[in-house]
């Protein structure tokens, strides 16, 4: 079974950004973040790490500016729920993350950092180090996670890329 979206990848990227699963929206349109009312695109560029606002359709772009993009599942579309835990490949990841030594990666969501980490992870940069990328942990950018969303861990994140 083929990806529902091929990573977005290559060697020594400043950030991985990493998901759970790519959502429905993004899986229709082909294209990440793709949802309606989901905040990453307007994110990247109000904390600096896009010199312009990007939309979904030119998520290729972001290799230009060091930032590439996977998820945990690559088999499967829909909400952490409709996903499922069977589905996750977390050998995969790290091997994508060994293979490409990305400096920070950025766990999308608490469900991603539980997968990846096996364990529960607040926000913020954590004490792991994934074949010796830093590890961040950030609110969810999409819309059904508003009600945990705060902008200024991905500040942080994005002064911690910077220096």
């Amino acid at each position: 079974m083929g990806s529902v979206l091929p990573d977005l990848i290559a060697p020594n990227l400043r950030i991985l950004f990493t998901g759970t699963a790519v959502g429905s929206a993004s899986a229709r349109a082909g294209a990440y973040y793709a949802g309606p009312g989901n905040a990453f695109w307007p994110t990247l560029h109000t904390v600096g790490l896009t010199p312009r606002q990007l939309s979904p359709d030119q998520y290729r772009s972001l290799l230009d500016f060091g930032i590439g993009l996977t998820d945990v599942c690559k088999v499967a579309s829909g909400s952490d729920r409709e996903v499922g835990g069977d589905r996750f490949d977390v050998r995969r990841f790290v091997a994508l993350v060994a293979a490409n030594g990305p400096r920070i990666v950025a766990l999308n969501g608490e469900r991603s950092a539980n997968v990846v980490l096996g364990r529960s992870a607040g926000y913020g940069r954590q004490p792991d180090r994934l074949s010796g990328a830093a590890v961040w942990v950030l609110p969810s950018t999409s819309a059904a996670a508003r009600g945990y969303w705060d902008i200024t861990v991905w500040q942080r994140l994005a002064d911690d890329a910077r220096a």
